[in-house]
């Protein structure tokens, strides 16, 4: 059975108090060849550097342990025996919880002392079957492990936090236990009844921020939030550069005029090859938004046209460079990457044909030749940004 949906990973956080580093950690991978998408979110004990090193080291094995496909007892155990042991509590330095999705087949989840999954089905709570595992080795005895399985459908959505989240405004009027689990789910359901289509970023971020309002915008400890939200993909597709060959404008032509989705051109030859091909007006603008690069231009049906290797080498540094809080600004090159994060499955169309003024020795060298910089821009999105990227060439 194959998957007809895409796997959107959305993921907020704030520090305790004034710390500099987040004692919660979370990582997520895709692993094309199988298909794969998995998660692992941790809270190290106490807060900033120490907290952040045990939650690192928790996510990680994590992570590694669940893409080798390991039980989930030995998974547990494994981690449970590494991670050194509070001398007063008794208790481990990391909680952790870990979401293995095979996108066609089942997903599974797995938990130790974070706050449990919330599991949603378009609007309304999914009652999946938990499993409470007891461990049994001497270090780890009575130790209680959670995990579940499921078979995913569109429009589903798992909610990851950690304790910030469901302990927020403790002490205060209105949750003198903190905001509590019950509450959170409620809210949730309440912003998805809402706005069905809300993204995982955007759902990430209205809970954290809701947390930091009940802890009175002075978060009383490392508060973190992870959505997977499983959605119909969106696409996207970026063309750039002249086909080698002259007969093949007419097949770059067809492709973008067939395509379903959003449409980027970038480079002068590719927009006036498309606009011969279709028989459309290429409308120059001089909107200098970045100085650093040429103004974009209009096509009917197309939604953005830009220079080519400056605005291209631009984006792959905005790529490479992007933080969570970062802002787009109204650039080309800031308004393809807009585009690109968008979008979920990306289709980079590379024309191979040599480009005279590229070749001149006297451009600067990080000017480098299209496809490299394509390249490095799908490498880029499949790996930190987790997009489903096809690179062709013509």
């Amino acid at each position: 059975m194959e998957s007809n949906f895409y796997v959107e990973v959305g993921y907020q956080q704030k520090n305790h108090g004034k710390e500099r580093i987040c004692g919660d950690v979370f990582r997520s991978q895709r692993i094309k060849e199988e298909n794969r998408i998995i998660a692992a979110l941790s809270d190290g004990m106490g807060h900033g550097v120490k907290a952040n090193i045990l939650a690192t080291l928790t996510a990680s094995m994590a992570l590694n342990f669940t893409r080798e496909h390991k039980d989930v007892t030995r998974i547990a155990e494994i981690i449970m025996n590494t991670l050194p042991v509070c001398s007063q509590r008794k208790i481990s330095y990391s909680t952790f919880t870990a979401v293995d999705i095979e996108m066609n087949a089942k997903t599974s989840i797995l938990e130790y002392d974070n706050p449990g999954a919330f599991l949603i089905r378009g609007s309304d709570p999914i009652e999946a079957e938990w499993n409470c595992l007891m461990l049994n080795s001497d270090r780890n005895r009575g130790k209680e492990i959670k995990s579940c399985f499921f078979q995913p459908l569109k429009e589903d959505r798992i909610i990851l936090c950690t304790d910030g989240i469901t302990q927020s405004g403790m002490g205060s009027k209105e949750y003198p236990f903190g905001w509590g689990w019950e509450n959170v789910q409620e809210f949730i359901l309440k912003a998805i009844r809402q706005q069905p289509d809300i993204s995982a970023q955007k759902l990430a971020t209205r809970i954290l921020n809701t947390a930091f309002k009940n802890d009175n915008y002075h978060a009383q400890d490392d508060t973190s939030c992870a959505v997977l939200y499983f959605r119909e993909p969106r696409k996207l597709l970026l063309c750039s550069g002249p086909p080698f060959e002259n007969e093949n404008d007419s097949k770059l032509g067809a492709i973008v005029g067939q395509f379903q989705g959003k449409k980027i051109l970038s480079g002068g030859t590719t927009g006036d090859i498309v606009a011969r091909e279709l028989n459309r007006e290429i409308t120059d603008t001089f909107e200098f938004h970045d100085p650093d690069l040429p103004p974009v231009s209009y096509m009917d049906g197309i939604d953005l046209v830009t220079e080519g290797i400056l605005t291209l080498s631009k984006v792959s540094k905005i790529l490479n460079e992007y933080r969570q809080n970062y802002v787009p600004g109204r650039g080309p090159a800031d308004q393809i990457v807009k585009l690109l994060l968008e979008s979920d499955e990306i289709r980079i169309i590379i024309g191979t044909r040599i480009n005279i003024a590229h070749q001149d020795p006297n451009l600067p060298v990080e000017l480098e030749i299209r496809r490299t910089v394509l390249k490095r821009i799908a490498r880029k999105l499949e790996e930190k940004f987790l997009k489903e990227v096809v690179v062709e060439y013509i």
